[in-house]
């Protein structure tokens, strides 16, 4: 599953992704998060399956679950708190509860749990 972790300038949308990734592979999930910004959200809502808006863009965020409607692209709005989620768990349940256990993809998608 790929994640894009959007704010209004890359910074703490490269915080939260890292640490989403490191979540994730901590529980064995092969997800990628990636960070993104208000202006790159355009090319970067391709490569998504997941957005994860910042808090500070609910402004826009009627615009961004437009443009990701289309695309069949799930959009969760980030919690004012979440720059305090500092091993990225909290932010891995959001993402697991947006999409449900299935990861909100085809059966073949790999969304579960790695061995090991």
């Amino acid at each position: 599953m790929k994640i894009l972790v959007v704010c209004g300038a890359g910074a703490s949308s490269t915080f939260v992704a890292q640490r989403l990734r490191h979540a994730a592979a901590s529980h064995g999930f092969s997800y990628t998060a990636f960070a993104g910004t208000e202006q790159s959200l355009p090319i970067d809502l391709d490569a998504a399956d997941v957005v994860l808006v910042g808090p500070h863009l609910v402004h826009v965020l009627d615009q961004i679950e437009h443009a990701a409607e289309s695309r069949g692209t799930t959009v969760v709005l980030l919690p004012p708190d979440i720059f305090t989620d500092r091993d990225g768990s909290r932010t891995l349940r959001l993402v697991r509860d947006a999409v449900g256990t299935t990861g909100g993809l085809s059966p073949t998608a790999d969304t579960t749990p790695t061995s090991g």
